[in-house]
Order: C-alpha cells, then sequence, then structure tokens
C-alpha cells in the first residue's frame, strides 16, 4: 500500500523564505520598475510585475523549469504572492522576450534597466533592524572575466553579432 503526501494546508507556507525576499524586492521598488521599464505588448503581456515576480519566487523556491513554477501553488503561497499564473501562462509571457527589438517582443535590454536600477534601489535597502542589506555597497570591485565566444551560424540567431574577435557568436 503506496502514501502520497499532499502540501494543501491553505494557511502554511512551503517556502517561507520568500517572505523577506519579496519583501526586500518591494523596498528595492522591483515591481514598479518592471511597470516602469517593461512595454510588453499582445497576448500574454498584462501584468509583467506580477509575473516576473512569479518566476523569482519560484526560482528562489527551487523551480528550475517553467513546468516547476507549479510549486507556488500549494499551501497559503498564494496569498504572500495574490496573482499566481499557471505554469503554461508564465511560459507564454517569457516567449514574449527577445534580443531584436520586434512590435510583439520586449527588447531584453528592458530587463538590464530595470536590473542596474535595482541594484541602485539595495544599496539604501535596510533590514527590519535598520542595517543595511548591502553593507558595502559603497566599495568598488573590480572584476575580470573572460570570453568565451561559442561561433553561431545563420541570419536569425537571437544575441549573436560580431565582437573583438572578428567571430560571429554567442558570449558566455
Amino acid at each position: 500500500m503506496g502514501s502520497s503526501i499532499i502540501f494543501d494546508e491553505p494557511n502554511l507556507l512551503a517556502h517561507a523564505g520568500l517572505i523577506p525576499a519579496l519583501s526586500l524586492a518591494k523596498q528595492a521598488k522591483m515591481f514598479d520598475l518592471l511597470r516602469q521599464h517593461l512595454t510588453l505588448t499582445g497576448a500574454g503581456s498584462a501584468y509583467p510585475g506580477e509575473k516576473i515576480a512569479i518566476l523569482v519566487a519560484g526560482m528562489l523556491a527551487g523551480a528550475d523549469s517553467i513546468d516547476d513554477m507549479d510549486l507556488l501553488r500549494h499551501g497559503g503561497t498564494k496569498k504572500l504572492l495574490l496573482e499566481l499564473r499557471a505554469p503554461s501562462t508564465l511560459g507564454a509571457f517569457l516567449r514574449r522576450f527577445s534580443h531584436v527589438h520586434v512590435h510583439v517582443h520586449v527588447h531584453v535590454r528592458q530587463l538590464d534597466a530595470v536590473n542596474s536600477r535595482l541594484l541602485v534601489n539595495l544599496q539604501s535597502a535596510t533590514t527590519s533592524a535598520g542595517a543595511p542589506v548591502l553593507p558595502d555597497a559603497g566599495e568598488l570591485v573590480s572584476v575580470d572575466i573572460d570570453d568565451t565566444i561559442r561561433q553561431t551560424y545563420g541570419y536569425t540567431k537571437q544575441g549573436a553579432g560580431y565582437g573583438y574577435s572578428k567571430v560571429k557568436g554567442l558570449t558566455r
């Protein structure tokens, strides 16, 4: 006789660590930045800030594929996120993003703009005790990372281009 465990208690959070993470995102104005900088249009593009928050929460909870995003739909997590979406809806949303700026796709650089501003906002974020979240944020750090260039073929490969190596490819 087999047994299975079901996590369906509506007042419990399986991933309580999401509470401080999403609170920090709110304090750093992540949702405002997403609404301000993302210009999604077309089917699947509504509520981009909420969908990004769900994707971030899912990754923090251990999801590493669109199907894994279903882990947020159990227990009391929906009280924390308010706007849960089916994994298929999140997948359709992610397909709206592109490196190429076409009228129905959002340029990935818009997310870069959100990210850079979010990091600036995190510099002034504090814990509930008033301590800075990033206490050494004022220090300058230099990191030397050598690119690996993967040669690509064809004309439609997103993100491919000619760089300093004169090879058409993607950097990794």
